[in-house]
């Protein structure tokens, strides 16, 4: 409706507890549930999030990776996503290394300015270290657990997967321009103690 779209999910495990209006991850985009079945639920995309997510392309029997929102006070291990995807990027290669796969995907500027090597990145709502990067690449190495567990393995070199950077650091930059806007310095921030 209005531009935007339907989704219904058939899965098992993610509805236990799960009640309309919740939040649930598909393929890393924080989704509201607006209607419950018996072994699917179903969610409203809006426009905005068909333009700046990889969803549009979803096809009918398409696997996607979910996930439901870690609850107050509930087990926290991992990184923070949020489920607000920065922007889409594009499978370039895969290949074996031993047991491991290394996925290498090109992301636009926006988003390679906070990618680091052996920081994490959120790929289609999986939460993956980086192993390596170049100005318009990183790549990823996927245990054998997480390749069972995954869409991204499934993918073929030229497909859209939604990325998420680190929070932390879009916080950081904006503290820090905001702070150099307002004559605060690096310098000033080490002195204080803030920065090292």
């Amino acid at each position: 409706p209005g531009g935007g779209a339907r989704l219904r999910v058939r899965c098992r495990t993610v509805l236990e507890g799960t009640r309309v209006g919740d939040s649930i991850a598909v393929e890393g985009v924080c989704l509201t549930v607006t209607e419950l079945a018996g072994d699917s639920f179903l969610v409203e995309l809006q426009p905005v999030t068909l333009r700046r997510s990889a969803l549009g392309s979803l096809r009918v029997g398409d696997p996607v990776n979910l996930e439901r929102a870690v609850p107050v006070g509930g087990r926290f291990g991992g990184h923070y996503v949020q489920g607000h995807v920065d922007a889409v990027g594009r499978v370039v290669r895969m290949e074996h290394d031993g047991p491991a796969l290394v996925v290498r995907i090109a992301a636009p500027a926006d988003v390679m300015r906070y990618v680091v090597e052996r920081g994490f990145i959120a790929v289609d709502g999986a939460s993956l270290t980086v192993q390596r990067r170049t100005d318009h690449e990183f790549e990823v190495s996927l245990v054998a657990y997480t390749q069972e567990h995954i869409t991204l393995p499934r993918k073929r070199p030229g497909a859209p997967v939604n990325l998420e950077v680190d929070i932390v650091a879009k916080y950081v930059e904006q503290f820090l321009r905001l702070g150099a806007a307002d004559g605060l310095s690096l310098e000033a921030l080490r002195r204080a103690g803030f920065v090292s």
